[in-house]
């Protein structure tokens, strides 16, 4: 809701109500009776008449500056917003396997597993799309739509904040999840359909692999974006021991080739992410590749306010005027 006066300028006559209080001082002040002694006058007990006729002054001062901000028409108005430019509809796709909780991360200085690096960088993503359709897919052994396409953002993030590791089982399915993601765009119209594969991982369970996914994504038009996380080599898994808790190096086998292909498929494009600040970088290229130049027409509706300033100062005035000539009259 938004507030405004029509004539803002009329405001400027607001200053009368300072000037009558000033004009009302010095009438006050100039008054004098001329007697040789008012020493008959000290035992006249004050009327209380006198106390109530102040008020007449505030009532008038408050009548016309009620009056003035009716004459500035006050409104109250709505503003509608219509998108005209059709957006993106994206799919994230993200790997929750067992080897996401390799812990070669980092976020604030503090050592992170890959999933809740991904989750930071992903959670600011999403936050800086606009009237864009976003939905994830999280996969594993199984591949299941976590968040279908929407607009409510607030929704897609809480989704993205329960996200686990082994959620969807400890083994990777790449050709299934990417199979998922084309399922829930191939039928929808949009300007551009696109997803974002992120896994660290290879193909190893599904029945679709993940070249016959691509395929399929290339014939219905839909780009893939693939990423590949983790440090080269070993990484670090913090395992439990006879001997407490301790880091463990195992390997991590990432399918770059599988990657690549699907992405050169699909018209998209592969990466490769090895630290926090490369995935950050990723998705800001991402971004900026399938930016949206959205045109909005804006709207406004106002309605006049006038009355609700208008009816109190006349009611205020007459009442001024009948008390200063019935009950609070003055006479010289």
């Amino acid at each position: 809701m938004l507030t405004r006066f029509a004539d803002p300028w009329l405001l400027l006559l607001l200053v009368l109500v300072p000037l009558m209080v000033l004009y009302d001082l010095k009438k006050r002040g100039s008054g004098k009776i001329r007697f040789s002694s008012l020493a008959a006058l000290k035992g006249v007990k004050q009327s209380k008449s006198l106390g109530w006729r102040k008020g007449l002054l505030v009532m008038r001062c408050l009548a016309v500056s009620l009056l003035v901000c009716a004459l500035a028409r006050p409104q109250a108005g709505n503003r509608t917003t219509e998108i005209l430019t059709e957006g993106v509809d994206i799919m994230l796709c993200l790997d929750t396997s067992g080897s996401m909780n390799a812990l070669d991360f980092t976020h604030d200085n503090k050592r992170v597993n890959r999933l809740q690096a991904v989750k930071k960088v992903v959670d600011e993503f999403i936050r800086g799309r606009q009237n864009d359709r976003i939905g994830m897919v999280v996969f594993a052994e199984e591949a299941f739509t976590q968040c279908p396409l929407t607009l409510d953002y607030g929704v897609l993030l809480s989704f993205l904040e329960k996200l686990e590791i082994g959620m969807a089982g400890d083994r990777t399915a790449i050709g299934s999840a990417l199979a998922v993601c084309v399922k829930r765009l191939k039928d929808l119209k949009s300007k551009s359909k696109i997803i974002i594969l992120l896994t660290d991982g290879r193909n190893n369970t599904g029945s679709i692999t993940p070249a016959t996914a691509a395929d399929i994504a290339r014939a219905c038009t839909i780009k893939v974006y693939t990423i590949g996380v983790g440090t080269e080599g070993e990484a670090p898994f913090l395992v439990d021991s006879l001997f407490g808790k301790r880091y463990v190096y195992q390997r991590v086998d990432l399918d770059e080739d599988a990657l690549k292909e699907i992405a050169q498929k699909t018209g998209g494009t592969y990466f490769r992410a090895t630290n926090t600040e490369a995935l950050k970088s990723i998705y800001r290229q991402i971004d900026a590749m399938e930016k949206t130049e959205a045109k909005i027409k804006e709207y406004m509706e106002y309605e006049e306010l006038f009355a609700w300033f208008l009816l109190p100062g006349l009611c205020l005035l007459l009442l001024e005027i009948i008390l200063a000539n019935t009950r609070l009259r003055k006479i010289p």
